[in-house]
């Protein structure tokens, strides 16, 4: 019976952790955030991360594509 159990646990959590890494809307929020520690003070990591919201992650910016995250760069003086 315990091993069962076990076995239970084991399976629920790692459909889980599939579940949260497949969210588009994390994958979004996380590229966010990778972003954000590439390019600093440039970057305007809560800009994208309310951009991944209102999009609801059907659009994900990608650090090295500067198509997807130009908006979210600024210049500093």
């Amino acid at each position: 019976m315990r091993v069962n159990t076990l076995v239970l646990v084991v399976v629920l959590l790692a459909c889980s952790v599939y579940l949260v890494e497949g969210n588009p809307l994390a994958v979004c929020i996380r590229n966010c955030a990778q972003c954000k520690k590439m390019f600093g003070d440039y970057f305007e990591g809560q800009m994208c991360a309310d951009w991944c919201m209102k999009f609801k992650g059907k659009l994900i910016p990608d650090c090295e594509d500067i198509d997807t995250i130009a908006q979210f760069l600024n210049k500093l003086e």
